[in-house]
C-alpha cells in the first residue's frame, strides 16, 4: 500500500498545527509500520525495523501476559487475544501504558480503566494523557468497526467529554502526535440549487481518521486514478467487435468496458454475474490476454469454469500472502504489490462489494500500469465486513463505466425468493421439491434446536445432501441464536469433544474469522490434529499448520455470519434469522448463498418482513468517492 497520501491535490488532509500534510502523513506511515494491527488487519506495508534487543518468543510473550492479567484480575481468556493483538512484547507495553488494552477487540473503556488501576495503583488518573490518547484511537476504531473511515472531530470531542477526559483537544493532539490518527478536512458538497451568492460559504468539516484507514483510502483512490489514466484497449477494435457478436447487449457492454477501460463495474444477480465473468474471462484469455478471475475464497473458485487459459483462484491467493515472522501482529503480508505487481492484463473480481478499503488498496497497487480491473457485485450488496465501501464509493464518483446486467427471470424457487427480497418483498414461493422450507421458531432456543435438527437429520435424510455440504448462517455472532450459540449446539451434536487443541478437536469445522497467510476471510476447513506446534487444518486450498499465536483467528465454522459466508455458495444453507442485525441486503445475500436448498429458521417474527421492506444497509462515512475525483 502507498505509505503517504497524495498531497498534491486538495482535501486530502489539512493539519491543524502548521505541520505539512506530507510530513504528518509520512510520520504516520512510519509509526503504523510498528503499530498493533486491529482485528483482521490486512497490511502490505514493510515490516518494522529490527530492534536492538531480541523480542521474546510468542509463547514467552503469551505467558507474560497471562501472568500480568492474573495479577490484575483480568479474565484469563483475554490473554490470548491481547498477546495476538499486541505482539510478544504485550506485557511490557501494557505495564508501560495499561490503556493500550483498549486496542484489543472487545475491551471497553471501563475495563481498561479497571486494569490501569490494578497496574498503576493511585497513579491511574482520568486525566492521564495516555488514557486520553488511547480513548481517541478507541473511539475511531470503534467507528471503523461500524464501517466508517472518518469521524467528525466534534463527535470525538463530545465522546471524550462524556468519558471524563478533562482536556479533549489535548487528547486529540496527543493521538495526532503519535501519528496514530490523521486530521482530515472535508469540503462540503456544493449544492447548486441552494446556492446563494450573498450567503457565507459553509465551513469545511474537521474530521479524524485512524492513519491506517486514511492512508488506505488515499492509496485506493490513487490506484483507481492510475489504472484509469494508463489504460489502453487490450485488443484491437475489430477483435472486440468480433467477440461482441451474438452477445446480449448488456453482456456485450460489460465485455467492451472490460477490454477498453482501466476500471469498470458490473452489477447483476449471482447467476447473471457468473455467466458474464466466465464470458469475459474466456473471451479475453482466448485472445491471448493474460487474465485472472479472483473469487472470495478457494472454495468459491472451484465453481468458476473458464477453461485452461484464464487463472481462477481466490483473491487472497492471487495476492500471494506470505508468512513473515517480522510482520506486525495480526497483519497479513502480501507478496504482490507496488514493487512486485501482477503479471496480468485483466483482473476480474467476482464479489468486489466485499472489499474493504485496505484490501482494495492492496489490490489496486498490485495491478500494474495498463492493467484492466473489473469489479463485479450484486445490486445493493451488503457492505464489506471491514471499514469503507470502496465499490459503492467508486460507483458514486461517476469516474468509471458501470454496467447493470439485465436480470434473467429466476428459474428456481430460491432465485424467486431472493429476487423478491431484493425488491423489498418477502413472498411465499412454490417449492414442490422442498427447495425452500420455512421453519418457524418461537424463541432463540427453539431456533437453535431447529437448526441442529435440519443440519444433522432433515436435510441429509430428506434431500440426500451430506452434512459437510450444509452451511448455517446468521446475521450476528452474539445473541441466543447467533453464530456462537449455534456452533456450540452444532459441535455438541456433530463432533463432541473437550476442545483438546485450544478449544478445537479433530473433526471440527472451522472458519477464518480474520485473514491468515494460509487462507482468506470466510474460508472454511476441518481440523485434522494439533499440538504445541499449532493447529492442523485441511482447507480447500490444501493442508496448513496454524501457529498458536494465530489460532485466535479461527472460529468454529458449522455456523458463520453472512459476512463471512458471502460470495461462496453451498448446496444447502440454513439461514437462522433473529431480529438483530437484519437488513434487506443481508437477507438477500443470505438466501442467495443456497444452490439447491434453503431452510429459513424464522425467529425474527414481523421484524423480518419489516427489514426486507424498509431496512437498507447503514450509511458509512468515507472519503474515497471524493478522493477519486480529485
Amino acid at each position: 500500500m502507498t505509505d503517504t497520501p497524495d498531497t498534491g491535490t486538495p482535501n486530502t488532509g489539512t493539519p491543524e498545527n502548521g505541520e505539512s500534510a506530507s510530513a504528518r502523513a509520512a510520520r504516520a506511515a512510519e509509526a503504523m509500520r510498528a503499530a498493533e494491527a486491529a482485528a483482521g488487519a490486512i497490511a502490505a506495508a514493510p515490516a518494522p525495523a529490527p530492534k536492538p534487543e531480541p523480542e521474546p518468543s510468542a509463547r514467552e510473550g503469551a505467558r507474560a501476559v497471562a501472568d500480568l492479567f492474573a495479577e490484575a484480575g483480568v479474565p484469563a481468556p483475554l490473554a490470548a487475544r491481547a498477546a495476538a493483538r499486541l505482539g510478544p512484547e504485550a506485557a511490557g507495553r501494557l505495564r508501560a501504558d495499561p490503556w493500550r488494552l483498549l486496542g484489543v477487540p472487545g475491551v471497553r473503556p471501563p475495563q481498561a480503566d479497571h486494569f490501569a488501576k490494578a497496574v498503576l495503583g493511585p497513579d491511574a488518573r482520568p486525566d492521564d494523557p495516555r488514557r486520553g490518547r488511547a480513548l481517541v484511537l478507541h473511539l475511531l476504531t470503534d467507528a471503523a468497526r461500524g464501517g466508517h473511515t472518518v469521524t467528525p472531530a466534534a463527535d470525538v470531542l463530545s465522546a471524550l467529554e462524556r468519558a471524563g477526559v478533562a482536556d479533549p483537544r489535548r487528547a486529540v493532539e496527543a493521538a495526532l502526535d503519535e501519528a496514530e490518527v490523521l486530521p482530515l478536512t472535508e469540503e462540503p458538497e456544493f449544492d447548486e440549487e441552494a446556492f446563494d451568492e450573498d450567503a457565507e460559504p459553509p465551513e469545511p468539516e474537521e474530521t479524524l481518521g485512524p492513519a491506517r484507514w486514511a492512508l488506505a483510502e488515499e492509496a485506493a483512490a490513487e490506484g483507481f486514478r492510475r489504472l484509469t489514466l494508463t489504460a489502453a484497449p487490450l485488443l484491437a477494435d475489430a477483435a472486440i467487435k468480433g467477440l461482441r457478436d451474438g452477445l446480449p447487449e448488456d453482456h456485450a457492454l460489460a465485455l467492451t468496458a472490460a477490454l477498453r477501460t482501466g476500471v469498470s463495474v458490473v452489477r447483476g444477480t449471482p447467476t447473471d454475474l457468473a455467466g458474464a465473468v466466465v464470458g469475459i474471462a474466456s473471451a479475453a484469455a482466448g485472445q491471448g490476454v493474460r487474465t485472472a478471475v479472483a473469487t472470495p475464497t478457494d472454495r468459491a473458485s472451484a465453481d468458476v469454469e473458464c477453461g485452461d487459459e484464464a487463472i481462477v483462484t481466490s483473491l487472497h491467493r492471487l495476492l500471494e500472502p506470505r508468512d513473515d515472522p517480522s510482520a506486525a501482529p495480526g497483519a497479513v503480508v502480501y507478496g504482490r504489490g507496488e514493487e512486485w505487481p501482477f503479471d496480468l492484463d485483466l483482473v476480474i473480481v467476482t464479489d468486489a462489494a466485499a472489499l474493504d478499503v485496505e484490501l482494495c488498496a492492496v489490490l489496486v497497487e498490485a495491478c500494474p500500469d495498463g492493467a484492466h480491473l473489473v469489479l463485479c457485485a450484486e445490486p445493493d450488496a451488503p457492505p464489506p465486513a471491514g471499514p469503507g465501501r470502496p465499490l459503492d464509493d467508486l460507483e458514486a464518483s461517476e469516474t468509471v463505466p458501470v454496467v447493470a446486467l439485465d436480470a434473467a427471470p429466476p428459474t428456481s424457487p430460491i432465485g424467486v425468493l431472493t429476487e423478491a427480497v431484493r425488491a423489498g418483498d418477502l413472498t411465499t414461493v412454490d417449492a414442490p421439491g422442498h427447495e425452500v422450507v420455512i421453519v418457524p421458531a418461537e424463541s432463540p432456543g427453539e431456533a437453535v434446536h431447529r437448526a441442529v435438527q435440519l443440519v444433522t437429520d432433515s436435510i441429509p435424510r430428506a434431500l440426500g445432501i451430506p452434512v459437510e455440504d450444509v452451511q448455517v448462517v446468521a446475521p450476528t455472532t452474539g445473541g441466543d441464536a447467533g453464530v456462537t450459540a449455534l456452533n456450540t449446539a452444532l459441535k455438541a451434536a456433530l463432533n463432541p469433544g473437550p476442545g483438546q487443541f485450544g478449544g478445537m478437536d479433530s473433526g471440527d469445522r472451522v472458519v477464518v474469522a480474520a485473514p491468515l497467510p494460509h487462507a482468506a476471510l470466510g474460508e472454511t476447513g476441518v481440523v485434522t490434529g494439533g499440538g504445541p506446534h499449532g493447529l492442523d487444518v485441511e482447507f480447500p486450498g490444501g493442508a496448513a499448520v496454524i501457529a498458536p499465536a494465530d489460532a485466535s483467528r479461527l472460529r468454529h465454522g458449522w455456523a458463520v455470519t453472512v459476512a463471512q459466508a458471502r460470495g461462496t455458495r453451498r448446496p444447502a444453507v440454513v439461514a437462522v434469522l433473529s431480529p438483530e442485525g437484519l437488513s434487506r441486503p443481508l437477507v438477500a445475500a443470505a438466501f442467495g448463498l443456497a444452490d439447491r436448498h434453503l431452510s429459513v429458521v424464522q425467529a425474527a417474527g414481523p421484524a423480518l418482513a419489516r427489514a426486507v421492506r424498509e431496512e437498507t444497509a447503514p450509511a458509512r462515512r468515507t472519503r474515497l468517492a471524493r478522493l477519486v475525483t480529485q
